[in-house]
This record gives structure tokens, C-alpha cells and sequence, in this order.
């Protein structure tokens, strides 16, 4: 495994337990971020059963975007040839676009891995790394969500949002 592919595993390793540490912070986050989003947005029709069923979404992005994230998941994405298209059709399924954001991910990653991996240097570098880049995907879903805001975007939205917030 390359020295970048080892910082990209620290930098996934490190959002999940940042964001597991964390967990208990976001379910308020998110409801204080959704409330808003609906009322700065106008979006119409919103009683509380149809609010209840999106803090309810957002909550269950929560789990799916830490699981993302999770250290014995994330060797699929590392070391299988297949876990290559399979990120490849998932950019294609999403209705924002996260290549550019990854390239840049892979790219910082790559240049902070020059510097030589070392034990006692593998965690901090993965910390600068968030730092720098944040957590992937949220700066695509972010600002494909504010370039054109729709109701079937706001749970990702909101919960990058949340991730963002709480990693920062």
C-alpha cells in the first residue's frame, strides 16, 4: 500500500472517530440546521409529520455517512479492483458531483505523504489533512445544494452541514 493510500486510511479512520465521538452532538445540530433551512428556503407544506420524516432522513444519513467513513469498511476502497467502479457508478448516482473534491482529497493527501509516514506522524498528518480539506464529500454537497436547493437535497445538505460544524 502507498504512503497515500496509508494517509487516506488515517484521514477516514480519523472522521469516524471524531464523528462517532461526536454522534450525540448532531441530532440537535441537524434540527436546528433543518429548521432553519426550511423557514430561510420557503419551502411549503412543511407540518410536523412531513419535518418529523426529514429529520428523520437526515438522521439516518448520519449513520451511512459515519459507516462511510468506518475503518473496517474503508479497506474496500482501498484494496479491491472492484471497489473502483463501484465508486465510480456511485459518483454517477449522486445528484452532486464529488470527482473534482476527491482529486483534491487524493492530491493533498498525496503531497502531506511526501513528507514520510511514520507511526508518530500518520495521525497528525491525517488531522492537517481534515483541516485542509475537511470531510468528503461535504464541500460538493454543499455547494451543489446552494447553487440549486430542492427538497430531495436537503438531508444531504443538512447533514453535511451538521458533519461540517461538529468536525470543525
Amino acid at each position: 500500500m502507498s504512503e497515500t493510500s496509508l494517509l487516506l486510511r488515517a484521514y477516514y479512520e480519523t472522521l469516524y472517530e471524531r464523528l462517532e465521538a461526536a454522534k450525540n452532538l448532531l441530532p440537535p445540530r441537524i434540527e436546528k440546521l433543518l429548521a432553519e433551512e426550511i423557514a430561510v428556503r420557503g419551502f411549503e407544506d412543511f407540518d410536523e409529520a412531513k419535518y418529523a420524516a426529514y429529520r428523520d432522513a437526515c438522521l439516518a444519513f448520519v449513520d451511512e455517512r459515519i459507516e462511510a467513513y468506518n475503518p473496517i469498511g474503508i479497506q474496500y476502497l482501498f484494496d479491491r479492483t472492484r471497489a473502483k467502479d463501484a465508486f465510480e457508478l456511485e459518483l454517477q448516482l449522486n445528484w452532486y458531483n464529488s470527482k473534482a473534491e476527491f482529486e483534491a482529497l487524493v492530491e493533498a493527501a498525496r503531497s502531506k505523504a511526501k513528507t514520510g509516514l511514520t507511526e508518530e506522524n500518520l495521525r497528525p498528518l491525517a488531522e492537517e489533512l481534515i483541516e485542509q480539506v475537511r470531510a468528503f464529500p461535504d464541500n460538493s454537497i454543499i455547494s451543489a445544494y446552494e447553487a440549486q436547493p430542492g427538497l430531495r437535497k436537503l438531508p444531504d445538505y443538512v447533514v453535511a452541514r451538521a458533519i461540517e460544524e461538529i468536525i470543525a
